[in-house]
């Protein structure tokens, strides 16, 4: 099994900046795709900023320029480094991976994970 904790949200004003953790943990061989989503009250999960294993990036359009995502492969983190954060950015993130997990068999199977989420609200 493997497991996503992600740390960092919190309360900041319109303009300030926070950065988002994820660590990946547990049955891991490898890990592809890791990417932040995010849920306001109300509304759908979203992609928010993702990552390729060789660092290509990929942002939604109302963060670019303003939101970076990192990784580390070498600790199974993921980062999202936030600046000028606005009102509409107040929402729940969390963190995603797929990662490819070898079982005692010897059999290899990517699976999807996520996060339990972490909030972050902007106030004006």
């Amino acid at each position: 099994q493997v497991q996503l904790v992600e740390s960092g949200g919190g309360l900041v004003q319109a303009g300030g900046s926070l950065r988002l953790s994820c660590a990946a943990s547990g049955n891991i061989f490898n890990i592809n795709d890791m990417a932040w989503y995010r849920q306001a009250p109300g509304k759908q999960r979203d992609l928010v900023a993702a990552i390729t294993s060789g660092g290509r990036t990929n942002y939604v359009n109302s963060v670019k320029g303003r939101f970076t995502i990192s990784r580390d492969n070498a600790k199974n983190t993921v980062l999202l480094q936030m600046n000028s954060l606005k009102p509409e950015d107040t929402a729940v993130y969390f963190c995603n991976a797929k990662v490819e997990t070898s079982t005692r068999t010897g059999y290899h199977y990517v699976a999807n994970y996520w996060g339990q989420g972490t909030q972050v609200t902007v106030s004006s």
